[in-house]
């Protein structure tokens, strides 16, 4: 029996084997392939559909690769993106074998042309560049070839333009398109003049700031004040350098033997023309930037922090012709810092005194611009603001501060500038909770805000001394915003508020932070404010 059985499993393997040799055989074998398409002649950036089929009638469209002008394809939708031929093939892969159908030759036309758009490769430039001009359709034909330039009415040779002079420039162009001529709406090409950098501190080494004046010797025409602070005058050379109405102001700090965050500012200080300088001759102070220090080990990179601020309104106080006549300008650059914790911590600053380096650059150009008469009016500068020092407050126990100023002519489009930080590390201190702030001018809330509110995550990599702050990892936004107001390597926002026209004679300006404590009587708001505007 169990011979029988194994005879009959034999006999049914080979009648499968012979059944499935005879069905090959019979099989129509494929020979060749038939490329299609659903269209031959197309508007540029409309589909084509391809399909293929065998000689025995089988759709293979999908299992095909197709390729167009040498160039493969992911399926089979082919949309020319121009206008012209393309030449489409196909290729199969069967039984070791690669079949290629023929070839099919889609003409793409351009789209009917209804209008013209003027572009350039950049709508500002230097003094000296080139601007170079172009048309497209919205057949998206490119007819720069074809087509006429003009700016400021004079037209081109080509579709270049050379700036000669500074200020704004109005470009045009035409084509004409079968006996239509096409207009281009207008572009403005602005030319500004060519940058300059003006460095008024260079590496300048700021000490403890607790500790008597270092006599180190300083660079020619920088003045020490203190161990954390130094003036400079803003001569007319510097100013024949600055644009009118554009000025960006770098400041950079260096580390060396302070690890811990600090605040920094930047004064604008005005004395009586041709005055020698002391602190006692200063007639206004204004406070055009602040920053907090990074946590930085100066042995680890990067060991210096950049901050950039938009100062236009600062370009036009400095070019303004009648201050100019009544007052020689100093630039006044303080960062605390002290060394103690350095000293044991970070390799190197052992015994040492100096605790960060700092440089200042205004970044401007030389272009000459039609000035508006300025004004610039003091309210304070970083003045204290808390609930507990009579000098501080407007009422004890509360945390408000009003100033009055009185203004001797009319400003146009006035303007306010505010700069406010929280300070205070003791335990429930001000440094650690967010507070609403409310901003008055002639008793009008102009803004309501409360500092922070965003990541610190981008200037982690400036604090390269470890720190309670930043702690070892990343942190969420919801992390940073449960308590920070501001970031160590981050600046202080200078806050603009548009009062619109005011008139001579007296204003008041006040500030409110209601929720604010100050736990133990320590911590501060140091506050500055100013007015500009048109006279």
């Amino acid at each position: 029996m169990k011979h029988l059985k194994t005879s009959y499993m034999m006999f049914l393997l080979l009648f499968v084997a012979i059944v499935s040799c005879d069905k090959e055989e019979t099989a129509p074998k494929i020979t060749e392939i038939t490329l299609s398409a659903s269209t031959t002649t197309v508007q540029a950036n409309n589909v084509v559909y391809l399909s293929v089929t065998t000689d025995t009638d089988v759709d293979i469209t999908n299992d095909v690769r197709y390729v167009v002008n040498g160039t493969p394809q992911t399926s089979s939708e082919f949309t020319p993106n121009t206008f012209g031929d393309f030449r489409v093939i196909a290729t199969y892969s069967i039984n070791n074998r690669t079949l290629e159908s023929n070839d099919v030759i889609i003409t793409a036309t351009a789209a009917p042309l209804t209008s013209v758009t003027l572009g350039s490769d950049s709508y500002l430039k230097e003094l000296g560049q080139v601007f170079t001009l172009s048309v497209i359709g919205d057949n998206d034909v490119n007819h720069t070839a074809d087509a006429s330039f003009f700016v400021d009415g004079v037209a081109l040779t080509d579709n270049t333009y050379t700036a000669t002079s500074l200020g704004e420039f109005t470009a045009t162009a035409t084509y004409n398109h079968n006996g239509t001529t096409l207009t281009a709406d207008p572009v403005t090409l602005e030319v500004k003049g060519n940058p300059t950098t003006v460095k008024f501190f260079d590496e300048i080494v700021f000490y403890d700031g607790y500790a008597a004046v270092v006599s180190d010797p300083v660079p020619p025409g920088v003045i020490r004040k203190s161990n954390d602070t130094y003036f400079t005058k803003i001569e007319a050379s510097d100013i024949s350098q600055i644009s009118g109405d554009e000025l960006e102001i770098e400041i950079i700090i260096g580390a060396l033997c302070d690890n811990y965050d600090r605040g920094g500012h930047l004064f604008l200080n005005t004395i009586a023309k041709n005055t020698t300088f002391d602190v006692n001759n200063v007639v206004d102070r204004f406070e055009i930037a602040r920053f907090i220090t990074p946590f930085m080990n100066k042995n680890r990179m990067p060991d210096e922090v950049p901050y950039n601020y938009d100062a236009n309104n600062i370009a036009k106080i400095l070019n303004d012709t009648s201050l100019n006549a009544a007052f020689d300008f100093y630039l006044e650059f303080r960062v605390f810092g002290v060394p103690y914790a350095a000293n044991t911590q970070v390799s190197g600053c052992a015994g040492r005194n100096d605790v960060f380096r700092g440089t200042v650059n205004f970044k401007s150009t030389n272009a000459n611009v039609i000035p508006v008469p300025q004004a610039i009016e003091p309210i304070c500068s970083d003045a204290p603001l808390n609930n507990y020092s009579a000098n501080a407050t407007d009422v004890m126990g509360q945390t408000t501060r009003t100033f009055n100023i009185n203004l001797n002519a009319a400003i146009n489009a006035a303007q306010l500038v505010v700069i406010t930080s929280n300070h205070g590390a003791n335990t429930g201190g001000e440094e650690y909770n967010r507070r609403q702030h409310f901003i008055y001018f002639d008793n009008i809330n102009v803004d309501t805000y409360i500092p922070g509110g965003k990541s610190c995550e981008p200037y982690r990599r400036y604090n390269t001394q470890g720190n309670g702050i930043y702690q070892s990892t990343p942190q969420p936004l919801s992390y940073w915003t449960s308590f920070n107001n501001w970031c160590p390597g981050d600046a202080i926002p200078t806050r603009v508020y548009n009062l619109g026209n005011l008139a001579a004679g007296a204003h008041s300006f006040k500030i409110e932070v209601p929720d604010a404590e100050f736990v133990d009587g320590q911590g501060n708001i140091p506050t500055s404010a100013y007015i500009y505007g048109d006279l």
